[in-house]
């Protein structure tokens, strides 16, 4: 996919309305990153309303070996040009899917407490691909709540280790922990196509361990429902049991 066309493929992920200020966040990131020790991590205020970063933390050059200066000035078409081309139509798709999911499902007071994550590899100064696990926080929102500003962190790992393209989205819940509330692997699907999207709601809530109720909760159907469901589920993929079907997904660490 052509770097120039992202924003205008792609254009509901970034479209957002009136420009927040984050002049006091940035300014208390950039005294926290002058203590911080090097290490194989940086991070970076992102701005999907601007495409751009507020700002790029020192270990930016010491992991990647790329000048700061050059991403702050050029902004996200530049990072984008560095992504692996086999990874960035994927990684597009679950940047999509996750808003989507938050936009959907997550009230509107939850979504400051979202967290998400997903892969790429990515070029380096010697032209080396390496992999990047980014994690994203939301920092502000535009008059839609739609997350625009947020602190990413980004880990480098070995660009020999073979990674499939990832994307999960956490809640943090009234017990101040962290609960995964969405995941897919966009390199292979786990599920067939002919599993529907209510279907696909059924076996997340399965593999984190819900009962029939509990899922009918979440999702305001009766728990019956749930279990015609199941039923249905076990029968497209071809397996015995629910616990076959949790099995396979937390084996293979697919959902989708």
């Amino acid at each position: 996919m052509d770097n120039a066309s992202i924003k205008n493929a792609y254009k509901e992920i970034f479209q957002s309305y009136e420009n927040p200020s984050l002049e006091q966040h940035v300014e208390k990131i950039i005294e926290l990153d002058t203590f911080l020790p090097y290490s194989s991590t940086f991070f970076c205020i992102t701005n999907t309303q601007e495409l751009s970063f507020e700002y790029v933390s020192k270990n930016f050059t010491a992991c990647l070996g790329l000048e700061r200066s050059v991403l702050k000035e050029k902004g996200m078409h530049y990072f984008w040009s560095r992504i692996h081309p086999e990874d960035l139509e994927q990684w597009l798709k679950a940047l999509n899917d996750l808003m989507k999911f938050t936009l959907d499902k997550i009230k509107l007071i939850d979504r400051s407490k979202m967290s998400y994550t997903w892969n790429y590899r990515f070029k380096n100064s010697k032209n080396n691909y390496v992999n990047i696990i980014q994690n994203t926080t939301p920092l502000q929102f535009d008059v839609d709540e739609k997350p625009i500003i947020g602190l990413a962190h980004y880990t480098v790992l070995s660009g020999e280790l073979k990674m499939p393209v990832c994307a999960s989205a956490k809640l943090l819940n009234d017990r101040l922990e962290y609960e995964t509330v969405y995941y897919n692997n966009y390199s292979q699907k786990l599920l067939p196509d002919g599993v529907s999207n209510r279907e696909r709601d059924i076996i997340r809530l399965l593999a984190l361990n819900y009962s029939s109720k509990q899922i009918g909760d979440k999702l305001n159907i009766s728990p019956n429902t749930v279990d015609t469901h199941r039923r249905n589920i076990l029968k497209k993929l071809n397996i015995s049991s629910t616990g076959e079907l949790i099995g396979m997904l937390k084996m293979n660490k697919k959902i989708v």
